[in-house]
């Protein structure tokens, strides 16, 4: 490995919301050989390789923590939006003799072939996107709990109308953020055009419980939903209310006029 790679690492870093991959080739074109294949840019370093993917991750093979932070350097004119960073080290091997596996996190590959590396590289970009999705999701939960222990012990929600109604843009935004970028969670548009590597993506994913987590983000989701649903309810009854007492008090009005005349 020492020959092929500076490192056993492979880092995973989600680095933005999105990254414009065409700006990124055009970029380390300059210096290295980057080919793109449908969401992910691919860029052969030295001793090493790096996946760009376009939903903000960036997957390093083999390279050492000083051409990592000058790839990264070179990176941050291309981002759309930063955001709170994540990343996920794992160790690889390779062993031609041996079957794909991925255990402790290690991954043991026969080969290190460029669809080799970018099919288990689609997997673990997207369990670390996904990882700052299920930490939105929680956050907005977790944020927001204290509203239904106060309809449990007060039967009301006591936030003012506007209060009501900016919680509930909060909620909308971060639900409509992931859902508008769910498809990206989706098996890759890449194995269309390479099903060979196909099972070693679906292998990664397996480790990852990309699956199950998947699952789990939509009940999430549907927790958020059902949220938003009752602070509708409740910013209505809050309008309801006050148009009651709109009427009550023009009655009391036209009642006294009405004695006074």
């Amino acid at each position: 490995m020492t020959s092929l790679f500076s490192t056993d690492q492979v880092e995973v870093s989600c680095i933005a919301d999105t990254i414009k991959l065409q700006d990124v080739k055009a970029h380390f074109a300059k210096s290295y050989v980057a080919t793109q294949y449908r969401d992910a840019l691919h860029i052969d370093v030295p001793r090493g390789h790096i996946f760009v993917f376009n939903y903000g991750v960036v997957v390093t093979w083999g390279i050492s923590d000083a051409k990592k932070s000058l790839i990264m350097e070179g990176l941050e004119k291309f981002y759309s939006k930063e955001q709170n960073k994540d990343w996920e080290i794992y160790r690889f091997a390779l062993q031609p003799e041996a079957r794909f596996s991925f255990s402790n996190n290690t991954v043991t590959l026969q080969n290190s072939k460029i669809h080799t590396l970018l099919a288990v590289s689609h997997a673990l970009a997207q369990s670390c996107k996904l990882q700052i999705f299920e930490c939105r999701a929680q956050k907005s939960l977790d944020d927001n709990r204290y509203l239904t222990d106060e309809l449990i012990n007060k039967g009301r929600i006591s936030l003012s109308r506007t209060q009501l109604a900016k919680l509930r843009g909060a909620l909308f935004q971060t639900k409509s953020d992931i859902m508008s970028r769910f498809s990206l969670l989706d098996t890759p548009e890449y194995f269309g055009d390479f099903p060979e590597t196909q099972e070693l993506y679906i292998g990664a994913s397996r480790y990852q419980e990309l699956d199950q987590r998947i699952e789990l983000l939509k009940l999430k989701l549907q927790t958020i939903h059902e949220l938003l649903d009752m602070l509708v309810a409740e910013q209505n009854h809050k309008h309801s209310s006050f148009l009651e007492w709109i009427i009550i008090i023009l009655i009391a009005l036209e009642i006294v006029l009405f004695f006074v005349n």
